[in-house]
């Protein structure tokens, strides 16, 4: 049970925290709060409490050394990952400073995690973010397990591999804004965004009392295995507001503007589809059954989707292309992200059959119609993909993969089973929806604010020579 807040509003109360430092919850307001839960307890319950709490933590090294794995996988994503994945498909004149986009990512929000990040995302707060002074410079977070999230792993390592996924989120929407956003504008936004809206969203999904957290105190019990809604979604959306926003580059479309160096983008792809494993398969926190499950769940989707986008490609164009069977690989990862570790591998199969088609058409038909410039396709693959899969994943979610959905959700005293169907539909669609909106309204006002404060393109005489250059004075190749 919580205390309850009085705030003025989400934002204003994130803000005055993060700069102030100071708790939102007492530990007076604690107790007060933890008082009346307890004494509805009968004396069995209680003593099953305390004999629980006095059970000593210990860490299982194989789950830790996984976890270890897993997060090295996740920022293996990034870096070489996503940067050679995105630093070939532009042109050469703007490939450092696409890779400086991911590069730099590795940095700043490792900084903005160990300040205050973690606190927001996993602190104990309300429903909407955590206490940002709970691990303010990662304070009590050690080697002894966290049980409210991993109970055999130690409390750091947890943090860490939660980093990873923090650090490749705003790198993945930097590819809507390619070759022609300025370094300064870049840089304050994705400050902005990951404070202000992965953070925050990440405890919503995940953190302990979360609103969106069906396994530990949230109201709307939305089912989001690795990150559809909180990495995803929140990026694909933001992507397709940076593009409207930003507008098309100098000669789109009429000017071809084909990839400089396909094999860059075939060995990030190779490198993403690898890392993926620990990306979901980590998610599991443990070495068990569930990661098993879910690591071969991810492979399959990942190949169905493949092999229907290279299909449906080769029907509509006359011929399949490399770097469509890539972006079909891509896809299918990020839609079976949510469901990963909630459906069987016929399920994963069909759910990856359906990405390949449907963000074929979202890259092709869809952005052509409204005519936007989403760069390397950010939205198309990464916002529809997992728009896709957090729906499917309300229709076809499986106790019999993961058998907590079953038992382990509330509401007025009653366990309620999150299995696939109408009323899980239901609630997955009010998680996108709101993923969606938030994500999209915060873009909109980081960008308008970094527009008044630095401009946020460059000028035409900058993006023609190329933003390697303008941006930062060197170039990849020489002449």
């Amino acid at each position: 049970m919580h205390a309850t807040y009085k705030l003025p509003s989400y934002l204003a109360a994130l803000l005055f925290a993060i700069l102030m430092g100071i708790g939102l919850r007492s530990p007076a307001l604690a107790a007060e709060s933890a008082g009346p839960a307890m004494s509805s307890l009968s004396l069995e319950q209680r003593v099953a409490q305390l004999e629980q709490a006095a059970k000593p933590l210990t860490v299982n090294s194989g789950d830790n050394a996984w976890i270890l794995a897993s997060s090295a996988l996740v920022l293996m994503m990034t870096a070489p990952g996503l940067i050679l994945f995105y630093g070939g498909l532009v042109r050469g004149k703007n490939v450092l400073a696409t890779m400086m986009h991911s590069l730099v990512l590795m940095s700043v929000v490792s900084i903005l995690w160990v300040v205050f990040g973690y606190s927001v995302a996993f602190g104990e707060g309300n429903a909407w973010f955590g206490n940002p002074g709970q691990y303010f410079f990662l304070k009590g977070v050690g080697t002894l397990p966290n049980p409210d999230y991993a109970a055999t792993i130690p409390h750091q390592s947890f943090m860490l591999f939660q980093m990873m996924f923090a650090i490749i989120t705003p790198a993945l929407i930097s590819g809507a804004v390619a070759e022609r956003i300025k370094f300064s504008a870049y840089l304050f936004f994705v400050i902005c965004w990951v404070s202000l809206v992965y953070f925050p969203l990440a405890h919503m999904v995940w953190g302990k009392g979360g609103m969106f957290n069906w396994a530990s105190g949230g109201t709307i019990p939305v089912l989001d295995f690795a990150g559809g809604t909180v990495v995803h979604i929140s990026s694909g959306v933001s992507a397709l507001v940076c593009a409207l926003m930003l507008g098309k580059r100098l000669g789109y479309p009429m000017e071809p503007m084909p990839p400089h160096n396909v094999v860059l983008s075939l060995i990030g792809t190779g490198l993403l589809w690898v890392g993926w494993f620990g990306f979901n398969a980590g998610s599991a926190l443990n070495a068990g059954e569930l990661a098993t499950s879910t690591f071969a769940a991810t492979h399959f989707s990942a190949a169905a989707a493949a092999l229907s986008w290279t299909c449906v490609e080769w029907a509509m164009k006359g011929h399949p292309s490399v770097l469509g069977s890539a972006s079909g690989m891509v896809a299918g990862l990020a839609t079976i992200t949510p469901a990963s570790g909630f459906v069987t591998i016929p399920a994963a199969i069909g759910i990856g059959l359906v990405a390949g088609v449907v963000c074929y058409m979202a890259v092709t038909r869809l952005k052509s119609t409204f005519g936007y410039d989403d760069s390397l396709d950010v939205f198309g693959v990464h916002g529809v993909g997992s728009i896709t899969g957090m729906l499917l994943l309300g229709l076809v979610a499986s106790p019999a993969v993961n058998p907590a959905i079953a038992s382990t959700f509330k509401a007025s005293g009653q366990v309620i089973s999150l299995a696939g169907g109408l009323g899980q539909f239901w609630y997955q669609l009010q998680g996108v929806l709101f993923t969606a909106v938030l994500s999209g309204v915060a873009t909109w006002v980081f960008l308008k604010v970094a527009d008044l404060v630095f401009g946020l393109r460059v000028d035409e005489d900058e993006e023609s020579l190329g933003l390697d250059l303008s941006q930062h004075g060197e170039k990849a190749y020489n002449d």
